[in-house]
């Protein structure tokens, strides 16, 4: 990796981006993260966000702080992004099923309404999303980008540590990676 390279963890919320960020911090690469949103029963290890980051359409500065860092920023703030920057994007995929379920649950845990959408037409706008999010990253030549299965980094920790860690040119970091998966937190299953 680059010194001037940002690395950004991105998906949809509750595909494993919290999972990939702590699997980067273990392989030695510092976060780019704030205590703004503390641990709790959604994500007990941490969400390793940056408050910051959620400003990006309107306010980009923050990404000074980010050279050489891993930070986590939500798919659909992707564009916002200047093209001022190289970014390494590790991009995490999860069954909309799960996806689903597993806002709905965060949702109710912690008294929020969450959008009043039938299940099929937030798959379809998620799916949506992420297709157009795919499309444009395919034509920015300041982005790389690889695709990472939550469903794989859970059933073969070491083989989808390996992949990342080769993306990010942190090879020998794989087994600290690897080891920072934590396969109880996969609770919501399809």
């Amino acid at each position: 990796m680059h010194p001037q390279e940002i690395i950004i963890v991105s998906g949809l919320p509750r595909s494993g981006t919290s999972m990939m960020m702590r699997m980067i911090v273990a392989g030695g690469i510092p976060a780019l993260a704030d205590d703004h949103r503390a641990p709790d029963q959604d994500n007990p290890l941490g969400y390793y966000e940056f408050a910051a980051a959620k400003a990006t359409q309107s306010d980009s500065t923050w990404l000074a702080l980010a050279k050489g860092k891993v930070v986590k920023l939500v798919h659909v703030l992707l564009p916002s992004l200047p093209k001022t920057h190289s970014y390494r994007v590790v991009m995490l995929h999860r069954n909309l099923d799960e996806v689903v379920a597993s806002q709905h649950k965060m949702l109710i845990r912690s008294g929020r309404e969450g959008a009043q959408l039938p299940d099929a037409t937030l798959k379809n706008l998620f799916a949506a999303q992420m297709e157009t999010t795919r499309k444009w990253l395919e034509q920015q030549p300041n982005f790389q980008r690889l695709d990472v299965h939550y469903d794989r980094v859970i059933s073969d920790p070491i083989g989808e540590a390996t992949r990342v860690a080769n993306f990010l040119g942190i090879a020998d970091a794989a087994p600290q990676m690897a080891a920072a998966v934590d396969q109880s937190l996969y609770r919501n299953r399809r």
